[in-house]
C-alpha cells in the first residue's frame, strides 16, 4: 500500500531549501492575492520576503479564522502517564540516556491527576508518554481509556507510533485524536538525533498518520521540533504532508502545533533559532494555506506570545500544564519532559482569552448528540 514515504522521496531537502529562499517580493504578493493558496504560495509565505507583509498576513489569517472557528479557543490541557522510554532523543528530558526517577502512573494516581484537572474545567485531555512497549503498550492504553472515558468529552494521544491495529483497538475505548509529530522532515539530521531505540527508523514515525488515518482515527495532529533543523524547510514538508493526508483520509480532521525548542537538564540548544516574528509568520502562513486547519499553540510559549496570538489563527491552547507524570498531585518538577513558559492558571488564562473578545471552549461536542 503506498504512503506519504512514497511522496516524500520525490523531493530533495537542499533543493527545497533553495526555492524558499529565492521567493521573491512579487511571489509573496501573488501568494497574498490568490483565494485557493498552493505548496508553491506556501513556500512564498514562509520565504524571508514575506516577512515585511506580516500584518497583512496576519489579517488575512484573523479574517479566515474567524470565518471558520468564530471567536472561540479551544482549552485542552497535557495529561502525563509515563516518562519511562527506550529511546535516545538528543533534545527530550525523557531520553533514555538522562538519569531521572522513571514513573508510570498506576491507577489509583492516574485518578488522582484526573480529579485535579476536573477540578480545573478540562473536557479536552492531552495523554502524553514516553516510548516504553514493555511497560506503556497497547493493553495499559486500553485500561487507561476505560478509566478516564466517563470524565472527559475529548482524548488526545501523543503517544509512540503504533500500528494501524492498535488504533482500530482504542477507538472503541474513546480516542478520539492521535499528536504525532516527525521532529525533522531531514532524513540525516533525524538520524543524528535519534541514535538508540524504535523512535530511530524514519520512515516507521513519517507513516504513522497514514496508519493513523487508515484506522479511523477522527483527528491527527501533526508538527516538527522547531529548532533541529531549518524550520521554513521543515514546515514545507510539514504542509506537503498535511495535503497528502487530506486528500487521503479526507474524512479525518488536522491539526498542527508548533513547539520550539525548550531546555530541559543537559539539554540541546536549537541549532537554528526562530524568533517570535518568524513564528507569527508561520502561524499566518499555515491559515492562509488551509482555512480549515486547527492550530494549537502549548505553554512552551511566553505570556506575552500566547497573548499577541489568540486573535491570528490559534484555535486551542493550553494552560495549567504539568510535563511531568503525576505532575498535577506531586509537588515535584524532577520529571520534566521539558521546561514551560506560559505558568498561569486555566482560569487566568480564560480570562485573558475573554477580555480580548473570544470565549473560552472547555467542550466543543456532547456524547448524547
Amino acid at each position: 500500500m503506498s504512503s506519504f514515504f512514497d511522496i516524500f522521496q520525490q523531493y530533495a531537502w537542499d533543493s527545497v531549501r533553495e526555492q524558499i529562499y529565492a521567493k521573491t517580493d512579487g511571489d509573496v504578493q501573488r501568494a497574498l492575492s490568490s483565494t485557493r493558496r498552493s505548496l508553491e504560495d506556501f513556500k512564498a509565505l514562509i520565504s524571508p520576503a514575506a516577512l515585511p507583509y506580516l500584518e497583512q498576513m496576519a489579517q488575512a489569517s484573523h479574517r479566515l479564522t474567524q470565518k471558520r472557528f468564530g471567536k472561540t479557543i479551544q482549552m485542552y490541557i497535557p495529561l502525563y502517564l509515563s516518562n519511562e522510554c527506550t529511546n535516545i532523543c538528543t533534545y527530550c528530558g525523557f531520553s533514555l540516556d538522562n538519569k531521572v526517577r522513571r514513573k508510570t502512573l498506576t491507577e489509583k494516581e492516574l485518578l488522582e491527576e484526573v480529579k485535579v484537572i476536573k477540578d480545573l474545567g478540562y473536557e479536552h485531555v492531552l495523554l502524553v508518554t514516553g516510548e516504553a512497549n514493555q511497560t506503556v503498550h497497547t493493553d495499559y492504553f486500553k485500561k487507561v481509556l476505560r478509566l478516564i472515558r466517563p470524565h472527559f468529552a475529548q482524548i488526545s494521544m501523543e503517544i509512540q507510533p503504533l500500528d494501524r491495529q492498535e488504533y482500530e483497538m482504542l477507538i472503541p475505548e474513546g480516542l478520539h485524536s492521535v499528536l504525532v509529530y516527525q521532529e525533522t522532515y531531514h532524513q540525516e539530521d533525524y538520524r543524528k538525533h535519534h541514535p538508540k531505540g524504535k523512535k530511530s527508523n524514519f520512515r516507521y514515525r513519517l507513516e504513522t498518520p497514514d496508519r493513523a488515518g487508515q484506522a479511523g482515527v477522527h483527528k491527527i495532529g501533526l508538527g516538527v521540533l522547531i529548532g533541529l533543523e531549518d524550520w521554513r524547510t521543515d514546515s514545507f514538508f510539514t504542509a506537503l504532508h498535511l495535503r497528502y493526508l487530506e486528500k487521503t483520509y479526507w474524512q479525518t480532521k488536522y491539526s498542527l502545533s508548533f513547539p520550539r525548542l525548550r531546555p530541559f537538564s543537559g539539554g540541546l540548544p536549537p541549532k537554528v533559532e526562530m524568533n517570535d516574528r518568524e513564528l507569527v509568520q508561520l502561524i499566518c502562513a499555515y491559515r492562509l494555506l488551509d482555512e480549515e486547519l486547527e492550530l494549537s499553540l502549548s505553554t512552551r510559549e511566553t505570556e506575552t506570545f500566547r497573548n499577541h496570538c489568540i486573535p491570528l489563527g490559534i484555535t486551542s491552547i493550553s494552560a495549567g500544564s504539568k510535563t511531568n507524570p503525576g505532575g498535577y498531585t506531586a509537588a515535584t518538577d524532577s520529571l520534566e519532559q521539558f521546561e514551560i513558559s506560559d505558568e498561569r492558571s486555566p482560569q487566568e488564562m480564560a480570562e485573558v482569552i475573554s477580555k480580548q473578545g473570544y470565549e473560552a471552549v472547555w467542550k466543543d461536542w456532547d456524547r448524547v448528540l
